[in-house]
């Protein structure tokens, strides 16, 4: 066998051993997902509704005290995320259950949401709209405590 040979052969070995090393790193990339890294799904009305049936769904509504006045959802516990303790606040909401959120319109609980993400909680669900398309749609609010 001539040099010339023994090459090509050598660089046909090396081009299937290259391609079925770029097809494994292809499936491997692609069918693990980070499960240290949460999952945030932006929600209609109707959806929260059926998440607020379930057990165990941890509510947050991340308006000021002030906004409250106007109504809030019942059963939502208040995390101001203007609130100088916000960081820490959030932190004490339990991490293996589920995450709801809202605010006025979207913007504050999608800022919660990136933090509570990169915190480690798995489950975060964000109120498309906030609270003012919650009540756009007809879902009951609550006045007072």
């Amino acid at each position: 066998m001539d040099w010339r040979h023994r090459i090509t052969k050598t660089s046909i070995k090396m081009k299937k051993v290259l391609t079925i090393l770029s097809v494994a790193l292809i499936v491997l990339a692609t069918s693990c997902k980070d499960e240290s890294q949460g999952e945030i799904k932006l929600v209609t009305p109707e959806e929260m509704q059926t998440l607020l049936e379930q057990k165990d769904v941890q509510l947050v509504d991340v308006r000021t005290p002030k906004e409250l006045e106007d109504g809030f959802i019942d059963n939502a516990q208040n995390i101001d995320f203007n609130s100088p303790t916000f960081d820490e606040d959030i932190l004490k909401l339990d991490k293996s259950k589920p995450v709801v959120l809202y605010c006025k319109s979207g913007g504050r609980s999608a800022k919660c949401a990136e933090k509570l993400q990169a915190a480690g909680f798995i489950k975060i669900f964000d109120l498309d709209g906030g609270i003012t398309k919650w009540k756009f749609k007809g879902f009951k609010i609550q006045t007072e405590n």
